[in-house]
């Protein structure tokens, strides 16, 4: 197994703990690979103070050499560069160092000499090793501390999640994750869970429907092929069989629109949007009057430039399609169809003369498999789903649906699609 897939294999708490207590011992091993020179530096600049104090004092003469008849200093022809530039020097042999601070001084012919201060730095190297020494000590310690107070902070912070996944594990179907006070992100985690829980409780509610009114609506044109077809056999009589034969039809016919219905509506509720373009509506509704094969007088007022809507075309002429066979099939004598352009819509309006909708089913003809038991049950031959493909269709586009009143008499159903820009 590799180091990486280790890794991404290790728990959330593992991991955190590892890094910050990996983090905290690198800066503090960092820290104490520089603590001699801060050391050094504390006593190089306490001796410092001492040696301004000082008045013991030697005299040098440019070269190094002692003036004041005292001992050899030891310093280098460098240190004395050094102290006649004004800088110090700190001189360090086995287990002992020495600061020297110097000046030039001009005696009274005229001749340079060298003023310098010394001090034993006591305990330097020692100071240096046993610092550094319990500073890596204190440095192991503190990574540990801040690695225990990691895990418990973490398993603490994470306590929420543990509530939510056991809660998830026993929750039933209505039933929310629960949110934790403080605003942070778990509770965002939280709010978005229980948000996707609730589309999830809604998408298995419809799909509970759907399948429910599809194998309700199936069942009845299957029935009704079954108990003719078994009378036919029954009772075998070729006149007979011809209108069973057409009943079996026309059935046939009605369930193969409905398969359609269903498989077109199926699709739409994956999410799936094919890309739009722009459709002409006036072109579409005057194809769609060219289909329709009815009696009825049929009227369109339309402008004669193109209204041009963001859609798919097969979707525009689904909705054209099912609006008109809807009116042809509760007409009594014609149909009006407006095309209505505006600036920022395009309105679709189909009148007929029929029986029209109750107010109070006005809302609810654009559900799946609802009807009007009065005059649009299923002897007229409607399934219920032809208006609610309308209504997904246009409302997926940002477009907008509704029944009303027509000036008729009859139903006036009115569709908005925002105008292709």
């Amino acid at each position: 197994m590799s180091p990486r897939r280790w890794w991404l294999r290790r728990t959330l708490r593992f991991r955190i703990t590892v890094v910050a207590t990996g983090v905290a011992l690198l800066c503090l091993l960092a820290f104490t690979l520089l603590a001699p020179r801060l050391i050094g530096s504390v006593q190089v600049s306490a001796v410092d103070a001492e040696l301004a104090r000082s008045g013991s004092v030697r005299v040098l003469d440019s070269a190094g050499a002692p003036l004041d008849g005292g001992p050899p200093t030891g310093l280098t022809a460098a240190d004395i560069r050094a102290l006649k530039s004004g800088e110090p020097v700190l001189r360090v042999d086995g287990a002992s160092a020495y600061r020297w601070t110097g000046r030039v001084v001009f005696a009274a012919d005229g001749t340079p000499r060298l003023h310098v201060a010394g001090h034993t730095l006591l305990g330097y190297r020692e100071a240096n090793r046993l610092g550094t020494r319990w500073l890596l000590l204190a440095a192991v310690l503190v990574a540990g501390l801040v690695g225990i107070a990691t895990w418990l902070s973490v398993r603490s912070s994470l306590r929420p999640v543990e509530r939510m996944r056991v809660a998830a594990a026993e929750l039933p179907r209505g039933r929310r994750l629960p949110v934790p006070a403080a605003r942070d992100e778990l509770q965002a985690l939280a709010v978005a869970l229980n948000a996707l829980l609730a589309r999830r409780d809604e998408a298995t509610e419809r799909l509970r429907r759907f399948t429910g009114d599809a194998a309700h609506e199936l069942r009845s044109p299957v029935t009704s092929v079954r108990a003719q077809a078994e009378v036919a056999v029954a009772h075998p009589d070729p006149d007979f069989s011809i209108e069973v034969l057409e009943s079996v039809v026309e059935e046939s016919q009605r369930l193969s629109a409905l398969v359609d219905a269903l498989l077109i509506l199926a699709r739409a509720d994956t999410g799936e949007l094919p890309r739009a373009e722009p459709v002409d509506l006036v072109l579409q509704v005057q194809a769609a009057v060219d289909r329709l094969d009815t009696d009825l007088l049929v009227r369109v007022a339309a402008p004669m430039s193109a209204c041009l809507i963001p859609a798919a075309r097969t979707e525009v002429e689904l909705v054209v399609d099912n609006l008109l066979r809807n009116a042809a099939r509760h007409a009594r004598t014609f149909i009006r169809i407006s095309v209505l352009p505006a600036a920022r819509e395009v309105r679709l309006v189909v009148d007929d003369d029929g029986h029209g909708i109750p107010e109070e089913h006005r809302r609810k003809v654009f559900d799946r498999f609802y009807r009007v038991e009065s005059d649009r049950g299923r002897a007229t031959g409607g399934s219920g789903l032809g208006l609610a493909l309308v209504a997904h269709l246009v409302e997926r586009r940002r477009g907008t649906v509704r029944a009303a009143e027509s000036p008729e008499g009859g139903a006036r159903l009115e569709v908005r699609w925002p105008a292709y820009r």
